[in-house]
């Protein structure tokens, strides 16, 4: 990946937890306020703050996310960002995580991190460092632009 910088083919979203880890088991649908107009390749960035306890006792969080560890401020894992829309109701917008009135970032291709990586993330997308990058793909080599 030598002579790419870093953002020019990837960005970053940093995700409150426990949804951060909800997409690495299955979750391939990432509620935001607003439109995203990036498409391709994006790094999970699991944000520093600590999770909601009323949503870690939610059933169908509780299910996905049991046993596995909830990091916080690091790069967790990598998944392509496909498509953007504002949620279309239940009938078109058939996930058990669509926000109603919210726009859904569809997430597919999702990659864990044997090791997350330390990062400081941003909102809303961020570009990261080349170094970053680097470290990530030293766990994904076949991962490609």
């Amino acid at each position: 990946m030598t002579g790419l910088d870093g953002g020019d083919w990837i960005r970053g979203i940093t995700i409150r937890q426990p949804w951060a880890t909800c997409i690495l088991a299955g979750k391939t649908t990432e509620n935001r306020p607003a439109p995203w107009p990036w498409r391709g390749w994006v790094l999970i960035h699991a944000g520093k703050a600590k999770p909601d306890p009323a949503l870690l006792r939610d059933p169908l969080v509780a299910t996905t996310i049991r046993g596995r560890e909830l990091h916080r401020g690091a790069v967790i894992g990598v998944a392509r960002l496909t498509d953007c829309h504002l949620d279309q109701g239940p009938e078109r917008c058939t996930s058990p995580w669509a926000q109603r009135e919210a726009h859904h970032l569809v997430l597919t291709d999702v990659h864990e991190l044997p090791l997350p990586v330390p990062a400081t993330g941003a909102l809303p997308a961020w570009k990261p460092t080349q170094a970053l990058v680097d470290h990530v793909l030293q766990q994904l080599p076949d991962l490609r632009p």
